[in-house]
């Protein structure tokens, strides 16, 4: 098999189409670029293929992982221009490389590839409807914090997250035109993290941050892993 990592986008045109829903899109484009996919064995065949971190709804990406499989060689340029002509619009395809698998004799194979994921970085932007020096200040406050809970409310269970254990660095802010910009770099670990949303909505609701929550945009710019962006890990 000949296994290879696309890092691709998830655009605003398709920003509110679930994790599932963009996995069954990129299966579609593969088939379409009549690329020869491997197909895993038993009653109900699918593609080999594998992605990273899941997007929250509404969340768009630069950094989007997938791995896949085919059962022939081609060279990168073909597979990246069948692949990228049958992507639709909102989907990207920026870089495409081969994974390559240590030989038996090296040692083990390479980490799953959600496995590999240890940091995401993530811009968000919201219109400001407070005084700019009052929303500095209130960054500075929760950046300052040596404790942040975040009471997390889904329709299986309820529980309280400490914060600041997933942030590895303190929230930058600046400013875009009438909009707050926020960069957040995030900790995302095997057993939990936190997402850009709630940081956002804790600022706003506990440290006074005054910005249209209803109005935010989040982008994800970077899903990296060993300190290297997961396109550079294979």
């Amino acid at each position: 098999m000949y296994k290879y990592r696309a890092q691709l986008t998830k655009g605003d045109e398709i920003r509110y189409i679930s994790h599932l829903d963009y996995a069954g899109v990129m299966e579609r484009a593969i088939r379409r670029a009549k690329l020869p996919a491997a197909y895993t064995e038993g009653f109900n065949p699918h593609l080999k293929m594998s992605f990273a971190s899941p997007l929250s709804l509404g969340v768009t990406s630069d950094a989007e992982y997938m791995d896949f499989e085919l059962t022939k060689p081609l060279c990168q340029p073909e597979i990246f221009d069948k692949l990228s002509a049958a992507l639709p619009p909102g989907i990207r395809l920026i870089k495409l490389k081969p994974v390559k698998e240590p030989k038996p004799c090296e040692g083990k194979k390479h980490k799953a590839l959600m496995a590999e994921v240890e940091q995401g970085i993530y811009e968000v932007v919201a219109p400001l409807t407070g005084d700019w020096d009052a929303a500095v200040k209130a960054v500075e406050k929760y950046n300052g914090a040596t404790e942040v809970n975040y009471h997390r409310v889904t329709p299986k269970k309820t529980r309280d997250i400490e914060v600041k254990q997933y942030m590895i660095e303190p929230v930058k802010i600046g400013m875009s035109g009438d909009w707050v910009k926020l960069t957040m770099n995030i900790s995302i670990t095997q057993t939990g993290s936190i997402k850009p949303a709630e940081i956002l909505e804790l600022l706003h609701n506990e440290y006074g941050l005054s910005v249209a929550l209803g109005r935010a945009l989040i982008n994800r710019s970077k899903l990296m892993g060993q300190g290297k962006d997961l396109i550079d890990l294979v």
